[in-house]
């Protein structure tokens, strides 16, 4: 079974920044292959990884639900909707030298937002046992964490920037993952962009009041703002940044 990580946090604390360096140590240390999974209808990890998009499990979606209304269907004659889907979704995997990766999408028809997150949970399941490491990145909030998209997860890590409300918004995360009975081997919080590298005693004590058990400190990286900025993968920072070490050192005290 490959061994899962699965990134969460409130929207804005900058937790797919942190699952692309997560990728970028794991291929660095021959932890590979690696299945990345964009789990966000908001996709952008493939920016942070600096990787080219051709379609998304919500794109083939909705150009199979296109097809059946059209008079002349693009499916081929002979072949079934759903061998046609699974061709498709095939030739949605992105495939990298160390990693391949797997974007959900969105899709624009109205209730077809569950459809997706079904279609995204059957093509983990089937890729799984190809890949030493799932890495996901969820969509801001708890949805994909409820629906479980991944039937196991060994490392939760939940993503909290410098403020009561991320860290609240990771409890909150937290509590829904117990309920569900998901018992990840490990589950902590990562504080990202704190200035100076040091969390204040007022956040740690409402680290502390949510139950949660901080796992590392990831200090404010103006090269982080500048690779942005100028459309650079963040993945790619130099091994002198800030950021990529604490990410790196967070993971190497995993054990990951």
């Amino acid at each position: 079974m490959a061994y899962t990580i699965a990134v969460a946090g409130k929207g804005g604390t900058g937790k797919t920044t942190i699952c692309g360096m997560i990728i970028d140590y794991l291929c660095s240390n021959s932890k590979t292959p690696i299945l990345a999974v964009d789990a966000d209808a908001n996709s952008n990890l493939n920016e942070v990884l600096g990787v080219d998009i051709e379609t998304t499990l919500g794109e083939i979606r909705e150009e199979v639900a296109r097809a059946e209304l059209a008079a002349v269907s693009p499916i081929p004659a002979g072949i079934s909707k759903m061998d046609y889907m699974e061709t498709k979704f095939a030739n949605a995997l992105i495939e990298e030298k160390d990693f391949d990766m797997l974007v959900m999408g969105r899709s624009q028809g109205e209730g077809c937002y569950c459809y997706v997150n079904g279609i995204l949970k059957t093509q983990i399941t089937k890729l799984a046992q190809n890949y030493k490491y799932i890495v996901v990145d969820n969509e801001a909030g708890m949805e994909h964490i409820s629906r479980g998209i991944v039937k196991k997860i060994d490392v939760l890590l939940l993503v909290s920037d410098a403020s009561r409300r991320g860290v609240q918004a990771a409890g909150r995360i937290a509590e829904i993952v117990r309920e569900m009975g998901l018992n990840p081997t490990v589950m902590g919080l990562i504080i990202n962009r704190a200035p100076n590298g040091f969390v204040p005693q007022g956040l740690g004590d409402e680290i502390e009041k949510q139950g949660l058990s901080l796992l590392g400190v990831v200090p404010h990286d103006e090269l982080v703002y500048e690779y942005d900025s100028q459309g650079m993968p963040t993945s790619q920072l130099p091994e002198g940044s800030v950021s990529k070490k604490a990410i790196h050192e967070i993971m190497a005290k995993l054990g990951a």
